[in-house]
């Protein structure tokens, strides 16, 4: 981290796009406006009136899911609720204990720290956390073999958010260390459809109810994946058409920007199709099928494979991936009699005027 990373100054919760980013304009500034994960938000809501009631800082959080669920959004939302600053930071980041400790110093009590992709942090820097997150305080070596000395600095109280899409990679130091557990799921195509009326409410656009359902059952059950999907079909309806997006326009740009009636994209199908043709179905191992489309093994197994298991298209096994009948039928190709079928419900495919 450079020392312009480590002396960044606090992050206002109630901040927009001044920057023009649109995707902190589109972040709900409290709970109330948070939409879905309503267990999630129960739990949340009593941790931070308990804390303002008791005038302290909230125990540590521990927020984990799917990449594009909310969790940074919480993060901000923690710090709004509480009236406190926040300061941002990642575990890649975090390389050496030193970058910790040059951040924790500079907090104020009270502030919120939120570390995403925790699981990735280094070990020096994971173990300072023990110290400062338990006690407040962090120990910093200074100098080398029998001459070093350890200088012990006190650390103002704070609130630790982590975000992770691996809660399973989190050492169980680190994970009991924290107060509060939320595990968040992905959200059901009615909640996106409010986020989706919402986000064109802030972006002006003129959305109709059913093209929003459209939108948002083709978005995988994710906000970000909901959002993105919506400022692509503005720029659609605005520059081929009157800027309304009907169910027609709404349609037409999936199909220009490749997202099919399921929600899977160019390189979602172009796995399905190596898997089936290609490999007869598998089973094949994520290596050899990340080669077959071009792409590296880790983008196939994170980005394309989740969804694709949830959605009963591939299963994994230990022998490697197969193609389950789901797969083949979604391919418009009639699966072999010794597919395996899908262990997971799928929701009866509705027509389409485009198919």
């Amino acid at each position: 981290m450079t020392d312009r990373d480590q002396s960044m100054p606090p992050m206002s919760p109630s901040l927009v796009d001044g920057d023009g980013d649109i995707e902190v304009s589109l972040r709900p500034k409290n709970l109330y406006d948070f939409i879905g994960q309503p267990r999630v938000r129960e739990q949340l809501e009593l941790v931070l009136s308990g804390a303002k009631q008791r005038g302290a800082a909230p125990d540590h959080i521990l927020l984990s899911g799917p990449p594009g669920l909310g969790k940074t959004s919480l993060a901000m939302i923690i710090a709004a609720e509480m009236g406190t600053s926040l300061r941002l930071t990642s575990g890649p980041a975090l390389e050496r204990a030193g970058d910790l400790a040059a951040m924790l110093s500079n907090l104020v009590e009270g502030d919120v720290l939120f570390i995403d992709e925790i699981h990735r942090i280094s070990r020096p820097a994971e173990e300072m956390l023990y110290l400062a997150m338990e006690d407040f305080r962090v120990d910093v070596v200074v100098g080398k073999g029998p001459g070093a000395t350890s200088i012990p600095l006190e650390v103002s109280p704070f609130t630790l958010v982590g975000a992770t899409t691996r809660s399973g990679a989190l050492t169980g130091p680190l994970r009991d260390r924290f107060g509060f557990t939320a595990h968040m799921d992905f959200y059901e195509p009615g909640e996106l459809q409010r986020i989706l009326m919402r986000s064109a409410r802030i972006l002006g656009v003129e959305l109709e109810n059913d093209a929003s359902h459209e939108i948002a059952r083709r978005s995988r059950g994710t906000p970000r994946i909901a959002n993105r999907l919506l400022r692509r079909v503005r720029d659609y309806a605005e520059v081929r058409s009157d800027g309304i997006v009907t169910m027609d326009i709404a349609r037409a740009a999936l199909r220009v920007y490749d997202v099919d009636q399921l929600g899977l994209d160019r390189l979602d199908r172009a796995v399905l199709q190596s898997l089936v043709r290609s490999f007869n179905g598998g089973p094949v191992g994520a290596a050899t099928l990340a080669v077959a489309v071009g792409e590296e093994p880790a983008t196939v197994e994170e980005v394309c494979e989740p969804y694709l298991v949830r959605a009963g298209m591939l299963a994994r096994t230990p022998r490697g991936r197969i193609a389950t009948a789901a797969a083949w039928e979604h391919l418009g190709l009639v699966p072999p009699a010794d597919t395996v079928a899908s262990g997971i419900t799928v929701r009866a495919r509705e027509p389409h005027d485009d198919e």
